[in-house]
């Protein structure tokens, strides 16, 4: 992530920690960026840099009336500065920020064949114990792993996939010819 959308983000939760407001930020801040990810039409209009600074801050402004006065003026302020095409982004920058605060952490979790819930409840008991943490796991399913799993957490991947290991080993092997 760019800096200067961790620079929003974290102004915008210190504020929101500040009035004692996190909880709606979120939840407004994130309905925003919902919307803007089922609008293609409203996520390119936001990011073409031909329409006017203007509009941007009329659109959203219109958009966010009614909710949380913070998450409104941070849309005002991303469309005023020319990065109402980042708002998405800042707002994933905003939930790493809340994440952290509350003690959790998400991870993506990819294995090869669909997990039991015992399984998958095995697997987060054992990361929330060594992380201390608090872990919200994305599930999915990729055959081509052909077995074992992928974590992702954030920029932490650990690749213990039977596809990993052959791409590892076969790196390895073109190494020492």
């Amino acid at each position: 992530m760019a800096a200067a959308q961790r620079i929003y983000a974290k102004a915008l939760f210190e504020a929101a920690q500040d009035g004692d407001r996190v909880d709606a930020v979120d939840r407004d801040f994130g309905a925003f960026a919902e919307a803007l990810d089922g609008s293609p039409e409203l996520a390119a209009f936001l990011g073409n840099p031909q329409v006017e600074t203007a509009a941007k801050i009329d659109v959203v402004g219109q958009l966010a009336e009614g909710g949380d006065d913070f998450v409104r003026n941070v849309l005002r302020l991303l469309a005023e500065k020319g990065r109402a095409g980042e708002i998405a982004q800042v707002y994933v920058e905003f939930r790493g920020f809340v994440d952290r605060a509350q003690g959790r952490v998400t991870v993506e979790l990819t294995t090869a064949h669909e997990l039991s819930d015992d399984e998958a409840l095995s697997i987060v008991s054992k990361i929330e114990q060594s992380s201390g943490r608090t872990v919200e796991a994305i599930r999915t399913v990729d055959p081509s792993l052909i077995g074992g799993m992928i974590l992702q957490a954030g920029s932490l991947r650990v690749d213990a996939s039977v596809r990993g290991r052959l791409e590892r080993l076969r790196r390895e092997l073109a190494t020492t010819r």
